[in-house]
């Protein structure tokens, strides 16, 4: 192989991860820099309300409460895949990808939120509330717009009040949707047949 050939790729390579990280610098400034008085108290709540899957257990327990015995098994596997989620999420991908989270400065007033100080890459917020969805809406799938909508807010929260770049975002919502699948798919297949026959 032409060494000159290989070092040419692996230019080209290094030339597009970094024009990659200069727009996603670039959108996260723009939308962090933006003054947005009438959104900033709705998802300041959300941003606050994410913290530690505080609303995924909120609707765990509405579930379990309220939906019988499908309810119960629906939370218990949306908290399953949350759980796993935040080990993945925190304990090894932010261990393998570090990245410094955006300077805080550029965030337009009005807007608070924890800034954290883990790496940046991937958002656990994001997971975590994907991961969530994606377990739960196989028993209730009549909820799938409102839970995949509070997770895509979330992770837009998460730009807006300049803790993660967009690509933190999207790269949470993969990793929750991958985990909260196996959790899901998992669990269908260990459950009892009469649990697997309903669901």
């Amino acid at each position: 192989m032409n060494p000159s050939a290989t070092t040419t790729r692996a230019d080209v390579g290094q030339r597009v991860l970094d024009e990659a990280d200069a727009l996603d610098r670039s959108v996260s400034d723009a939308i962090a820099k933006t003054p947005s008085p009438t959104l900033n108290v709705p998802m300041t709540w959300i941003s606050n309300a994410a913290n530690y899957s505080l609303l995924s257990f909120a609707i765990a327990g509405v579930l379990a409460a309220t939906r019988g015995q499908r309810g119960r098994r629906a939370a218990i596997r949306g908290l399953t895949a949350v759980g796993a989620t935040s080990f993945m999420a925190n304990v090894v991908a932010k261990n393998l990808f570090p990245r410094r989270r955006p300077t805080r400065s550029f965030v337009a007033t009005g807007r608070s939120a924890r800034m954290p100080a883990s790496s940046s890459f991937p958002s656990g917020h994001t997971a975590s509330a994907f991961a969530f969805a994606a377990a739960v809406t196989t028993d209730f799938p009549h909820l799938s717009l409102p839970l995949y909508g509070l997770a895509m807010l979330v992770g837009y929260d998460r730009v807006l009040m300049g803790v993660h770049y967009p690509s933190d975002v999207m790269g949470g919502a993969v990793l929750g949707l991958a985990v909260g699948t196996v959790v899901r798919e998992a669990s269908l297949r260990l459950g009892p047949r009469s649990t697997r026959e309903r669901a």
